[in-house]
């Protein structure tokens, strides 16, 4: 997508106007503590900036899933409190997010007022898309914004179907996505590289077959490149892999080889009989792995080639650890490379985009996060995106040409 198919914040004018914000506080709770604000930092420029431009801000949300009932544990009313901690800025709150008490609430809002809602899937209608919980929201505002793309691959009442009934913008974590996202895929600096990890082929072919047509170099890590080892007859012990893939993981090769992309496996694994921290290891050859043992990280040569390899790329887009990174030692591949890539993107002379929970854990534990040219806190819908697929919800906010449905 065009990084301009879309409108932003700047081409809205909302002084004294009534924001209905889509963003997504679907954050990781514990024991009652957020343990994890990422996603609470990533809204406030988009808040911020609307509380600058005189807007009455009305925040809308999903949390958790309570299927469209209420659930008291499941309210937004904590994360609210966390969200004004993040703003250094009041955010009131009201027990729904259509009817009555929501509208009196709304009209209590003065310029440069937040409103939180309560949470949209306490409503059946959110999940299903219902036009009449769309029309409800819609009716609270006078423009929506969406700064929520790790929603945007679901096409929800408050994601897709509210904008047929307002005038729609990009929030600026959204048009940061896109931009990073058509960086990575769309228009990149060549060659481009990238690192798949993950345990199942399965879980990830859509992404694998978009993958090889869109990059110069694919590399395969993590257990799914055990099952891609043994397609080719490579003895892999009792390492995690999918028999029932083979043919499918000889057919995505042999279709990158038509396509230009190199694929790049392990050529040498760190192997244990047991998944657990510090177990008793070795290093062998790709060919060499015992019949008694599993495959739990790739080895010493094959970082050393994932690191030359990397010298050579302009953009890298990665998704998915190496090695079982969870636990020590199997965390030293990915720790390595990510630690290259960090280097290079810090010399400018790469371009890094990654995105995936597991993705973002791993550059977490490697310490290198911040180094990252971007890194996407969208789980399926960068995923989704990688995969060529269409979002629903960016895709509601390109069609600049559609006249709002009257309430």
């Amino acid at each position: 997508m065009e990084k301009k198919a879309f409108r932003t914040l700047n081409d809205l004018d909302c002084k004294g106007k009534k924001v209905l914000l889509r963003g997504d506080l679907n954050v990781p709770v514990h024991d009652g503590k957020i343990t994890d604000a990422t996603r609470l930092e990533r809204l406030a420029p988009t808040i911020h900036e609307l509380i600058k431009k005189g807007a009455k801000i009305i925040i809308c949300s999903h949390f958790a899933r309570p299927k469209g009932k209420v659930v008291p544990e499941m309210s937004l009313k904590p994360i609210g409190k966390a969200l004004a901690s993040v703003l250094n800025h009041p955010v009131s709150f009201v027990d729904d997010c259509i009817g009555p008490e929501a509208h009196k609430a709304v009209d209590a809002l003065k310029e440069g007022d937040v409103l939180l809602l309560e949470n949209t899937r306490f409503h059946v209608g959110e999940e299903k898309n219902d036009p009449a919980l769309s029309k409800e929201l819609a009716s609270l505002a006078d423009f929506y914004v969406d700064d929520a793309f790790s929603t945007s691959h679901r096409a929800h009442a408050s994601t897709e179907g509210v904008t047929k009934y307002l005038p729609s913008f990009a929030g600026r974590l959204v048009e940061t996505e896109l931009d990073a996202l058509n960086r990575a895929l769309e228009n990149p600096k060549r060659p481009v590289g990238a690192i798949i990890g993950g345990s199942k082929i399965s879980t990830k072919l859509d992404l694998l077959s978009n993958m090889i047509s869109k990059v110069d170099v694919l590399v395969i890590g993590g257990a799914m490149a055990n099952t891609f080892l043994a397609a080719q007859g490579i003895e892999v012990g009792k390492s995690l892999q999918e028999a029932e893939m083979h043919d499918t993981a000889r057919d995505i090769m042999e279709k990158a080889q038509q396509k230009n992309c190199k694929i790049i496996l392990p050529i040498d694994v760190i192997v244990a009989s047991e998944l657990k921290n510090n177990p008793e290891t070795k290093t062998v050859n790709i060919v060499n792995v015992p019949k008694d043992q599993m495959i739990l990280d790739v080895g010493p040569k094959t970082v050393e080639l994932l690191n030359q390899k990397l010298t050579e790329l302009k953009t890298l887009v990665w998704n998915g650890p190496l090695g079982a990174f969870e636990f020590s030692p199997f965390d030293k591949a990915t720790n390595a490379v990510a630690q290259k890539a960090a280097e290079l993107t810090k010399a400018g002379v790469l371009e890094s985009i990654a995105g995936g929970g597991d993705t973002v854990s791993a550059l977490k534990h490697a310490g290198v996060i911040k180094d990252i040219s971007y890194v996407s806190t969208a789980g399926g819908a960068f995923l989704e995106w990688l995969e060529g697929k269409a979002l629903p919800g960016i895709i509601a906010l390109s069609n600049l040409t559609q006249e709002t449905i009257p309430l």
